[in-house]
């Protein structure tokens, strides 16, 4: 049974890891660096991260800089940061790409506090599948005579005890995602 819990606790600390992902790619009203990590960037032919093909910095709470390793990158990154969906204008000095981050108006934040819950649900549906498998092989334990009815009823409880913490901690990063988003 412990093994079923360490996977169940394993399966959970994947879904937390992946919601904190995508949540930091969720543009609030500060600059962060995480916002550039879905920009590709043709690199000898080949799409590669905006963070293998140049170092980027955010010196200012609103600002973010973009410097290339190689100065001919500068209007192909340009160029895939317009083409993204973050609805920021790069700014190129020639040698720099700046991009400065707007404030959110009262709209836009809603809509993306409303993104924020989606990620949340998403992560609720795979810890409800991981409570479904384990609880999957915990009955074919039991079938199997490994564990008696009474070990099979209290480990049932344990994971949906464990199930509710894990719903719980997703709920606490959401509202802490949602704060941030709606803090003017």
């Amino acid at each position: 049974m412990n093994e079923i819990y360490e996977m169940l606790g394993l399966e959970f600390d994947g879904a937390y890891e992946r919601l904190r992902r995508e949540l930091s790619r969720v543009r609030s009203g500060r600059a962060n660096p995480t916002l550039l990590d879905n920009i590709r960037v043709s690199y000898y032919g080949q799409p590669t991260p905006l963070n293998q093909v140049a170092a980027i910095q955010v010196p200012e709470a609103r600002l973010i800089t973009i410097k290339p390793w190689e100065a001919n990158l500068l209007k192909d990154i340009e160029r895939a940061i317009q083409a993204s969906d973050l609805g920021l204008n790069p700014s190129n000095d020639g040698t720099l790409i700046r991009l400065s981050i707007p404030s959110l108006t009262e709209e836009s934040r809603k809509k993306l506090v409303k993104t924020v819950h989606a990620s949340g649900e998403n992560a609720k549906v795979s810890v409800r599948n991981g409570r479904r498998d384990a609880n999957a092989a915990l009955k074919e334990a039991e079938k199997a005579s490994d564990i008696t009815e009474d070990d099979l009823a209290r480990a049932l409880k344990q994971v949906q005890t464990l199930t509710d913490a894990a719903v719980e901690k997703i709920d606490k990063i959401i509202a802490a995602k949602e704060k941030d988003l709606l803090e003017v």
